[in-house]
């Protein structure tokens, strides 16, 4: 799925239709998730620094992600894969690979290019979105289809022409040649994927390596044996925020490495997992990143016993000059718990629910006011659903607009007001029982 966020937040607001619209991280130190086909046209693109798209592109729309309208809608894509095949690859939340064979939903050119074309009608129909999708004989090739076929399109590799399409292609094209790579095979005079299959197996072994060189050598022949495989195993759960200013206070650290095992607790819980090993990251100051880890007895998927191991591992660094940014995860994953684990916890205490927040220490930010986020869906008694589109010394600013309606009018209140509270996401389609909502890119 390409643009996907932002293909999302243009169906759910009218008025940003047609618009660039760019989401990600609003702070300083954001970064940009993803950026529509408008936004790009000034050289925004994702992984971009936020301060940077802001200079190309001053007048788009910047919004913060919603990931779980994001989650609904992937996961109704999902299910519209699924009724093709029971093997269903997902890579992301926007992007898998379909076995249509082992569905018996294609068994030639034809009734692959048909069964894709069906698709792409089905996901417009559940979402309101385009999907597109790249169809060929291995996953390779199939996802190279589908980036040839952004935006909103189809492209069919047929058997037996795979080496004259990926001839005049540049290396960059094939997976797992980046631009380290890349500039090592163009130093080596090597800059088309004719030019790779050319040089042989042996060359690019003594220029990559043995693993490297013939995964490549073999990928610039089309040749590819990986197989879809349905589900993924998750090795690891985690969260992590990256802080606009630098947190110097040590019980202000404390409080956020809480509340961050609290959230993986959440996703842990979610995912009907549990996990034996804690794992703190600290970023600091200066950029140096450090990792800490403690391994229980068992498996666990206690908030309690999460946040204690997390916070004495946080003993062990020094904070001194301000960290930039704090994870917790969890590895070691099981779908079962160890229930003695009665000896891990410091001390006894309640039953706490990741949903609760940690008690507040006197070092967490107390907020005399809502916080008002660009793009947050929000209710008023008087104007019914909207979104916010900005807010400031006091003051938010919020589009009345709904999926199905015309663009909205903009109205500006005080944050305070009563009457205005944040609201769910509305669905981007009126929603037929167990269909969904994203511009999918599906391989």
């Amino acid at each position: 799925m390409d643009a996907f966020y932002a293909s999302v937040e243009q169906a759910s607001k009218p008025s940003l239709r047609g618009k660039a619209v760019v989401v990600g991280g609003l702070g300083p130190r954001g970064v940009v998730a993803t950026a529509s086909y408008e936004a790009r046209v000034f050289g925004v693109h994702s992984a971009m620094p936020m301060a940077q798209a802001r200079r190309l592109a001053p007048h788009a729309a910047y919004l913060v992600p919603r990931f779980p309208l994001y989650r609904a809608v992937s996961d109704q894509v999902m299910a519209l894969l699924r009724e093709l095949s029971p093997l269903v690859e997902p890579l992301s939340l926007d992007e898998a690979f379909v076995d249509l064979a082992a569905g018996g939903t294609a068994w030639d050119a034809e009734s692959a290019r048909r069964t894709g074309v069906r698709l792409r009608e089905d996901i417009r129909a559940a979402t309101g979105l385009a999907g597109s999708v790249g169809l060929a004989a291995s996953k390779m090739l199939a996802k190279i289809a589908s980036e040839e076929a952004k935006p909103d399109g189809l492209v069919l590799i047929e058997p037996g022409t795979e080496r004259a399409l990926l001839g005049p292609m540049p290396v960059r094209t094939l997976p797992g040649v980046g631009p380290a790579t890349g500039d090592h095979l163009r130093r080596a005079g090597i800059t088309t994927v004719e030019e790779l299959a050319e040089a042989g197996e042996a060359e690019l072994v003594r220029l990559l390596g043995k693993a490297h060189g013939q995964a490549l050598y073999a990928m610039a022949l089309a040749r590819d044996e990986r197989p879809v495989v349905a589900e993924r195993e998750a090795k690891s759960v985690s969260v992590e925020d990256t802080y606009d200013v630098d947190i110097h206070d040590r019980p202000r650290i404390g409080f956020e490495v809480r509340r961050l095992a609290d959230r993986c607790v959440r996703r842990l819980r979610e995912a009907g997992l549990s996990g034996r090993t804690i794992v703190l990251k600290v970023r600091r100051y200066d950029f140096s990143t450090l990792t800490r880890s403690e391994t229980l007895r068992g498996p666990t998927d206690d908030p309690e016993v999460v946040r204690e191991a997390a916070g004495r591992l946080l003993d062990s660094v020094d904070t001194t000059g301000g960290v930039r940014l704090l994870g917790v995860g969890v590895t070691g994953l099981a779908d079962y718990t160890q229930e003695d684990l009665f000896a891990q916890a410091a001390k006894p205490s309640r039953e706490a629910s990741p949903e609760e927040p940690v008690a507040e220490s006197a070092a967490a930010p107390e907020s005399a006011a809502p916080h008002w986020r660009a793009g947050q869906d929000v209710r008023h008694d008087e104007f019914g659903h909207g979104w916010v589109q900005g807010s400031g010394v006091g003051r938010v600013t919020v589009r009345f607009e709904t999926p199905q309606s015309e663009p909205g009018r903009v109205r500006t209140f005080l944050v305070t007001d009563p009457a205005l509270r944040p609201a769910d996401p509305l669905p981007l389609v009126p929603v037929p029982a167990g269909r969904g909502q994203p511009e999918s890119r599906l391989l």
